[in-house]
């Protein structure tokens, strides 16, 4: 009897580990020619989830060196975006906030406590998944930081321009499907992101 619920176990535990899929990439952030940081990001499959979580850790002088922190978990269904969390924090003090909920066929978009904006059109590609997906079809992305929807524009040889709704942009270059480097316009501090070796 033992053998049996020992075989059971096994083969639940052999299920719910496969159906898993863990995907990592790793970037330097680079400015003014230094290393001032490093960006973790992270793609877990679930089933039909798909769990997508960013940190960034920053340490760069502006008038005073200032230690910067942005924390991305964005979760979609099925293909769709359901929820996403951006935390940034400025010398670990909040500095911005901005939560996307899904309710029914409504997103409900909150920035700094600020009263709620509402989305109507389903979402199914955000800017956290540029580090994963080369948007080689995709015209636009939701801006999990900003709760809008940003413009991409296919530049060619494998690059794209995502500009914001304050016409900020962003410049991203794929090699074999795979983000390799971008420059960013962060708002506190524009930077580099290089891929490393861990990728």
């Amino acid at each position: 009897m033992r053998y049996y619920i020992f075989l059971i176990f096994m083969l639940v535990s052999s299920w719910s580990t496969s159906a898993t899929q863990v995907e990592n990439r790793y970037f330097d952030i680079i400015h003014n020619n230094k290393v001032i940081g490093s960006l973790k990001a992270e793609k877990t499959i679930d089933d039909n989830k798909t769990l997508y979580q960013s940190t960034t850790n920053i340490t760069a002088t502006i008038i005073w060196e200032t230690q910067i922190n942005y924390n991305y978990k964005v979760l979609f269904e099925s293909g769709l975006l359901q929820t996403s969390d951006v935390d940034i924090f400025v010398n670990d003090k909040p500095r911005a906030q901005t939560y996307t909920r899904k309710q029914d066929s409504l997103f409900i978009i909150s920035r700094d406590n600020k009263r709620p904006q509402f989305y109507k059109e389903p979402i199914n590609y955000t800017t956290i998944q540029l580090y994963f997906e080369q948007p080689t079809t995709i015209t636009s992305c939701y801006s999990e930081q900003d709760g809008s929807i940003n413009k991409l524009v296919a530049l060619g040889n494998h690059s794209y321009k995502k500009v914001n709704a304050k016409g900020r942009e962003n410049l991203y270059f794929y090699k074999d499907g795979r983000l390799i480097k971008a420059s960013i316009d962060g708002g506190i501090i524009q930077f580099e992101l290089v891929a490393t070796a861990k990728m």
